[in-house]
């Protein structure tokens, strides 16, 4: 099994104790439901105002990542939905005991028990089913590798938040600080290199990368990523591995690293518009010109500046937790919190008003 599958399925005590403390973050933030979008009185009187409400039923299907079955089901409840689990068979009965623990939860709260429930089992055809349940199920939510989500994405029969690969992007501008650019990198990449947040391919500025490249490459080397460089970096850096196309837009989720040295910021952003899923980019530069023109031209759930792409995950952006990252457009776009499984209402209220 790959050491990145291993990863996600690692549920020692320091992870059960993050979880709670997940759960716990979740709890204390506002409820969503309700809350007042916008609010306008029209020239004739009428009010008009928007408010959050429940998406409704949420068809969660994952693969490894057991603190799914915990962390969706908090958000699903505290956002006032209810949610279907279905894992994968690589954690089923990891998945099926906090299952139950929620479960007794709902039942000490005298909330109704069916309100998160898991499938049992774990064959594709029960997959099948449970997205085409469009009766029943108002959104689905698949989390993993690309295979799954497309496979969900082709079968369903309701809306599908989509998620297919994280090829994040960190780019070296010319004059950043080596050291801020070694630690944003290591950090990017090796922290956990499995992940869909974690860092795939460097590019750094032709104009500075023989000042940048030897010393980070050298670093990255001692801690076993492998790296896999383009012609201009390997005559910087020769021992690096040759790259092939294959390696420009790749999902490693391991310890290994393609580079490319590009012609600035130009050179940057076309890499990103080919080869980027959509998911996180960053860049470590001193310029607040370079830095505001990437905020704007890079197409991503999220742009970040002299930080590492790892930063993006609900947990560190203040949500609690994240039931997923969604890389497409509608209805929602980067981690999804409680404010995602919401909708609106629309509420009308006048006195007497007819429309002329």
């Amino acid at each position: 099994m790959a050491s990145a599958m291993l990863d996600r399925l690692r549920l020692d005590e320091a992870r059960v104790a993050a979880v709670a403390a997940s759960v716990d973050e979740v709890r204390a933030l506002p409820d969503p439901v309700g809350e007042l979008i916008s609010e306008s009185v029209r020239p004739s009187g009428l009010r008009v105002r928007r408010i959050r409400v429940p998406i409704g039923v949420v068809a969660m299907i994952y693969e490894a990542r057991p603190n799914v079955t915990i962390e969706a089901s908090a958000l699903t409840l505290k956002s006032g939905n209810a949610i279907v689990l279905r894992g994968g068979s690589e954690a089923i009965h990891t998945n099926r005991a906090l299952a139950a623990v929620v479960s007794e939860a709902l039942r000490e709260a005298e909330l109704p028990v069916d309100a998160v429930q898991l499938v049992p089992f774990t064959d594709r055809d029960a997959v099948r089913a449970l997205v085409q349940q469009s009766d029943t199920v108002d959104l689905a939510i698949p989390r993993g590798g690309e295979s799954l989500i497309r496979f969900v994405t082709e079968h369903a029969r309701v809306p599908v938040v989509q998620h297919y690969k994280g090829v994040c992007h960190v780019f070296l501008d010319a004059g950043c600080d080596l050291a801020h650019a070694l630690a944003i990198v290591e950090n990017a990449k090796l922290q956990r290199p499995g992940v869909c947040n974690a860092l795939e391919c460097l590019l750094v500025a032709e104009s500075d990368a023989a000042r940048l490249l030897p010393a980070i490459a050298d670093h990255l080397a001692s801690r076993g990523c492998q790296l896999r460089g383009c012609e201009r970096a390997r005559a910087i850096v020769p021992p690096m591995t040759p790259a092939t196309e294959a390696d420009w837009g790749a999902e490693f989720l391991d310890r290994v690293l393609a580079v490319r040295v590009v012609d600035g910021l130009d050179g940057a952003l076309a890499h990103i518009a080919r080869y980027g899923s959509g998911h996180t980019e960053a860049i470590v530069t001193p310029s607040e010109a370079s830095a505001a023109r990437f905020r704007l031209e890079v197409d991503a759930a999220c742009v970040a500046i002299n930080a590492s792409t790892r930063f993006h995950d609900g947990g560190q952006m203040g949500l609690g937790a994240e039931i997923g990252i969604a890389t497409s457009r509608l209805h929602w776009r980067g981690p999804m919190g409680l404010e995602s499984l919401t909708t609106m209402k629309w509420l009308l209220e006048g006195q007497g008003h007819v429309r002329g």
